[in-house]
């Protein structure tokens, strides 16, 4: 069956009577817009920030890309922290309430950026905009909450889709804005974050109803630390876990190094890069929303999760190996193939995770990509700017980054063998929503009484 739409897809995976499709379909839609807007609303200021930061202290340019790097760290620092705090609140208050301040707040927060004279109020903006953008895990549980199980990979991989779509557009977007007035991009990565919001206060209902959510917000839980501690409480989930941060650690080598990559090795300007990283982001679109939820149904979660691991290494080394142009071209759809691994991996997650802690399992998995992002930049930055340097203990090997990445992405696989070796059992907890009939729905916060 084709559908026509992220929202088509969403309405269909709910197993609600007709006179209901309408209303799901908003708020599926909704989701989807959400974090879209969030990486768009991310995206457009990388473009300007860099200036924006370089004007705030004087035109400094080797300050100002210390202050970037700074700013970098702060943001995905902040996420790693409020990931869990806001799957927590979650799954004590429910997920529209979450989600809905996060927008409001992350819309708040763009107008205090786009006013802010001096750098440390633009620092303390750019703090509570990572806090706000957190909102990713609360969305991924929301779709635990309605989509049947045997339907999240594919709900997973259109959450993917909108991810992607928002990361291509933002920055072009950006620069767009930009070249008109450094400010204009924080302005309007505002209005959309407000639209967004007044969007969702009348359409999205409550995913979550009362009776199954958690007694109470327990603070040791809501830590990236204590959420670890539920992790490790599901074997399973704790070997996809590291699976899942392996996934975006090793994606770090790309965004850290690819730039200054493509220019040493093949000389290849500002312009190349937009055109092959639009075809990384076309490529990994396509897989997310269309090849993931066709080849579900015939090859399954785990047999998925370990066809796309292991394209995925082989993108990653003839990235770094690639001895022409051509090869490294032909080397992208088969990296993007790899995002095959991703949602089922993140569906089969779910399946053993009770419904009143659907929001803390993803606030873990946000925060374990929030801990790679801090981490994992500087780590392939310097790599490769060891191989390319004077003592390098490799010579010729400028690639040294996708190497490793293609070298963790190895061991992911091998834990992913033997976290897929048996069959994922069904969660002790309730039924989701998506198998349950639609007065389930109805809770005291759905739609009826938001209208």
């Amino acid at each position: 069956m084709r559908y026509r739409s992220a929202s088509a897809f969403a309405a269909s995976a709910m197993n609600l009577p007709a006179e209901h499709a309408p209303r799901r379909r908003a708020a599926l839609a909704f989701i989807f817009v959400t974090v879209m807007l969030d990486m768009l609303a991310f995206g457009i200021i990388i473009p300007v920030l860099p200036h924006l930061i370089e004007g705030l202290i004087g035109g400094d340019i080797a300050k100002a890309a210390s202050w970037v790097g700074w700013f970098a760290a702060l943001f995905m620092t902040m996420q790693f922290v409020f990931s869990p705090v806001q799957g927590a609140l979650s799954d004590r208050f429910g997920r529209r309430s979450v989600i809905l301040i996060s927008s409001f707040g992350l819309g708040v927060d763009f107008i205090v950026m786009a006013l802010a004279p001096t750098l440390w109020l633009l620092f303390v903006g750019r703090l509570f905009s990572g806090a706000c953008a957190a909102s990713f895990s609360t969305a991924n549980a929301y779709i635990a909450d309605i989509v049947p199980k045997e339907k999240r990979a594919a709900a997973f991989g259109m959450l993917g889709a909108a991810f992607g779509i928002g990361f291509i557009v933002g920055p072009a977007l950006g620069g767009f804005l930009g070249h008109w007035h450094l400010r204009l991009p924080f302005w309007v990565a505002a209005g959309l974050s407000l639209v967004n919001f007044c969007y969702g206060y009348f359409v999205l209902p409550e995913s979550l109803p009362k009776e199954r959510r958690a007694a109470r917000f327990d603070w040791r839980h809501a830590n990236p630390f204590g959420a670890v501690v539920l992790l490790r409480r599901y074997p399973q989930v704790f070997a996809l876990a590291a699976v899942f941060f392996l996934i975006n650690f090793a994606q770090f080598s790309l965004n850290s190094t690819y730039v200054l990559f493509i220019d040493y090795r093949f000389g290849w300007g500002p312009q190349a890069a937009g055109y092959t990283l639009g075809l990384v982001g076309l490529c990994s679109g396509l897989v997310q929303a269309v090849l993931v939820r066709r080849l579900m149904p015939k090859l399954g979660e785990g047999r998925m999760i370990l066809i796309g691991l292991s394209l995925c290494v082989v993108g990653y080394l003839m990235f770094g190996l690639a001895p022409t142009p051509w090869l490294f071209l032909l080397a992208i759809p088969v990296f993007c193939l790899g995002g095959l691994a991703g949602p089922p991996a993140q569906s089969m997650m779910t399946h053993q995770v009770d419904p009143h802690e659907q929001g803390r399992l993803q606030g873990a998995l946000t925060s374990l990509a929030s801990l790679a992002g801090i981490f994992g930049p500087a780590m392939f930055a310097n790599l490769f700017a060891l191989f390319i340097s004077d003592h390098a203990p490799v010579q010729h090997l400028p690639g040294a980054a996708f190497v490793l990445a293609a070298a963790l992405l190895l061991v992911a696989t091998l834990v992913a063998v033997r976290a897929t070796r048996h069959p994922v059992p069904a969660s002790a907890a309730q039924p989701t929503l998506g198998d349950v009939p639609a007065p389930e729905m109805t809770s005291p916060d759905s739609v009826e009484q938001i209208r």
